[in-house]
């Protein structure tokens, strides 16, 4: 339920409301627009009358929100949610790219990699210092001294990172050092580590399972939002399907269908919704055009050599020519890079 109050309301009418909902161990939050404040209702509201609700001072309306996910939904809050890092803002007009390798594999790798990257316009360093594989005896990553690498750089490049974490016991640790926590595709639907990432506040990079439904991807930020961090940023990285040509595929429909149901920011992994870099180009063109607000691209100055990924991950050189086109794609929807 929201309480949408008149555009006159003044202060005291607003605390009033809340607090008359305090009493009945409901929670509010409350959003501010130029015009008006829209209160929204959170918990087990059927005790409510909603007809006194309405009747009180500075009300223009209550209205019920039938979506299962509340504080995520776009009828909780109309206005685009604006995550900003280091003044790189997720959900303004400038698309926010992120690059940098599958794995962290040493510190020249990193270094030689975020020079690339930000000479041709990234905005933020990615890179996995713990990485959930399919196979037990695949590269899991350098840990704790993955994330010191990734510091280090930040130190020396002033790129903000973006890292994986992969359980609740981990996300301390891991706070230490990133900017940005992602949780991976196989951890959207992980309770306990969405639980604890809720109690942070650094901004979340929620991934949308390769098996999971827009609603299951939105349920699983309202995990996050209802533990205090409303700082989430989500991301398509393609579905599993039947098709065999490609890693995943990359549902380019979920861009304006978050756009239309939610106020977080979405951005799209071109790498893993295809699984090849001949086609991360395209990929990435069309999730600016189809609105999305950021990328996040795996780049590696050997892709050859990879721990993981390879065949994803762009060359710097070939970075820097999607980059271009990437920014004129912006352009011509009315957005920057």
């Amino acid at each position: 339920m929201i309480i949408i109050m008149k555009m006159q309301a003044k202060t005291p009418q607003i605390e009033a409301i809340i607090k008359r909902l305090e009493k009945e161990n409901l929670q509010t939050n409350i959003s501010s627009g130029e015009e008006r404040t829209i209160i929204g209702v959170i918990g087990d509201h059927r005790q409510i009358d909603k007809g006194a609700m309405a009747r009180m001072d500075g009300v223009d309306r209550v209205v019920p929100v039938l979506r299962p996910f509340k504080l995520a939904s776009r009828d909780f809050q109309p206005e685009d949610t604006k995550i900003s890092i280091n003044g790189h803002v997720f959900g303004g007009n400038k698309v926010v790219i992120m690059a940098g390798p599958c794995s962290v594999e040493s510190m020249e790798q990193m270094m030689e990699t975020a020079t690339h990257v930000k000479k041709a316009g990234a905005s933020m360093l990615r890179g996995g210092a713990f990485k959930p594989r399919t196979s037990p005896y695949s590269f899991q990553g350098m840990g704790e001294e993955g994330l010191k690498i990734m510091a280090d750089v930040r130190k020396k490049t002033d790129l903000y990172i973006v890292t994986e974490v992969m359980a609740p016991e981990q996300v301390d640790l891991v706070c230490k050092y990133a900017d940005m926590l992602q949780i991976g595709t196989r951890n959207m639907q992980n309770y306990a580590l969405l639980n604890a990432v809720g109690k942070t506040n650094k901004p979340i990079l929620l991934k949308r399972g390769m098996m999971s439904t827009i609603e299951e991807l939105l349920m699983s930020a309202e995990y996050i939002m209802s533990n205090g961090n409303h700082r989430v940023v989500l991301c398509e990285r393609g579905i599993r399907t039947f098709e065999k040509y490609t890693r995943n595929t990359l549902d380019i429909n979920a861009v304006p269908v978050l756009k239309e149901l939610t106020h977080l920011p979405v951005v799209v992994d071109p790498s893993h919704a295809t699984g090849k870099w001949t086609l991360v180009k395209a990929a990435s063109k069309a999730a600016v055009a189809a609105g999305a607000d950021g990328l996040i691209i795996e780049v590696h100055p050997n892709p050859a050599e990879a721990y993981s990924d390879g065949e994803q991950s762009l060359k710097p050189k070939r970075f820097a020519e999607l980059m271009v086109e990437v920014e004129r794609v912006a352009q011509a929807v009315g957005r920057s890079v």
